[in-house]
């Protein structure tokens, strides 16, 4: 399966254009190398991305013949690493700092 569509399917990602992008960008790694839209994933396979609000790493448990329900997405893959950033508080401590004013 297409390492996009696996995204997407999944829920690691909302929409497969997107997914598309951060492979694109270079921000998407399969099994520690930077991985291409079209890369092949297979059950045991590691996944982590890198974007601007948060970074992840899952493996994969096996792979999905279609849509998979929210519920059920657990099935599919294990989160190794999940990590959120809070941009816009990071964005107000710059600005209420008097000196980068």
């Amino acid at each position: 399966m297409r390492l996009d569509k696996f995204l997407q399917l999944t829920g690691l990602v909302k929409r497969r254009t997107l997914a598309k992008a951060l492979c694109e960008a270079g921000r998407i790694r399969l099994n520690g190398k930077v991985a291409k839209p079209s890369a092949e994933v297979r059950e045991g396979d590691l996944i982590a991305a890198e974007t601007g609000w948060e970074s992840w790493q899952v493996q994969v448990k096996r792979l999905p013949k279609g849509s998979v329900p929210s519920d059920r997405r657990s099935e599919f893959i294990t989160v190794l690493h999940r990590q959120r950033r809070d941009i816009l508080s990071e964005e107000d401590e710059t600005l209420s700092d008097p000196q980068t004013l």
